[in-house]
């Protein structure tokens, strides 16, 4: 019997050592989740409780809140990470192209990966035409930026029984549904492997404060405390740890908490042995290492 059909489980003494990119073992991955929110369909995470607890459509408030971060909270995002000259990975709905296309522009003016997120903020996963979908999504980057994404991020994380199949038929090198790791990992599908690059539950600004509704300060305590037992386990293992940072402009770009943001960074570009990487950076970087 096998627990995970995908990627076989196996502890970290029981894996190949990986040796770290420049010498830095503390590879951070900043990821920016850029979505649409269709405002005639019902919208994927609330804010406020409608009355009596209906939902309806418009939903003006909960369709308000991400609104706004595409408005005001990815400006801060995008001149905050730009100041510092850091690779980003935009994880971005392809209707923001269509919808948003002066943000699509400055994300692309800013040089960050752009990442398969769908279409829109909806889950492929109740979808009849998955295949077709997701083919339309990496079409409609590649036409923008002129190049195939290499990395996915399903809306969600949601995956069906065939996603993974049916990305990696559409070019995708590497996913981060699968957060079971602190470093890459190899992902079988039917037409060859792919790579599961680290992404964050724990740390990552939706769950935080949308879901466990903690108070602003919370994301930097938890990087924190991350980057201590990162520290410790770098020093025992010998071998690297990827720190990713999902963000949101709804969340993290509002005024109240883009300061800790830039305090977060603060602290990790403050120290000589982290790298900051694209989730395309990681990739290679993984490949070659494993070729070593």
């Amino acid at each position: 019997m096998q627990s995970n059909p995908r990627i076989p489980y196996r502890l970290p003494s029981e894996r190949p050592k990986l040796a770290p990119p420049d010498g830095k073992p503390l590879i951070v991955h900043v990821v920016v989740n850029i979505e649409h929110w269709q405002f005639d369909q019902p919208i994927p995470r609330l804010v406020m409780t409608p009355p009596q607890g209906r939902g309806r459509v418009p939903d003006v408030p909960n369709f308000s809140w991400g609104e706004y971060g595409n408005r005001c909270g990815m400006p801060r995002l995008i001149k905050l990470l730009s100041e510092r000259g850091l690779p980003v990975t935009a994880s971005i709905n392809a209707g923001v192209i269509d919808v948003y296309p002066s943000l699509a522009q400055a994300v692309l003016d800013a040089g960050w990966e752009f990442m398969g997120h769908g279409i829109h903020q909806r889950s492929v996963g109740g979808e009849s035409q998955e295949a077709e979908l997701i083919q339309l999504a990496l079409d409609k980057i590649a036409g923008f930026t002129g190049a195939p994404p290499r990395g996915w991020l399903g809306p969600g994380l949601a995956e069906t029984f065939d996603t993974p199949d049916l990305l990696k038929a559409a070019g995708i090198e590497y996913v981060c549904e699968w957060v079971v790791d602190d470093l890459p990992c190899r992902l079988e599908t039917k037409h060859g492997p792919m790579v599961a690059v680290p992404y964050s539950l724990d740390l990552n600004d939706s769950v935080v404060y949308a879901v466990e509704k903690h108070s602003s300060p919370e994301m930097l305590q938890r990087v924190r405390d991350t980057v201590a037992t990162f520290e410790a386990e770098i020093a025992e293992a010998g071998e690297p740890r990827v720190l990713t940072l999902p963000l949101h402009p709804h969340l993290s770009g509002v005024p109240h908490r883009i300061g800790y943001v830039a305090r977060i960074l603060d602290l990790l570009q403050a120290r000589d042995d982290t790298h900051f990487m694209s989730g395309a950076g990681i990739l290679d970087w993984y490949l070659a290492a494993c070729d070593e």
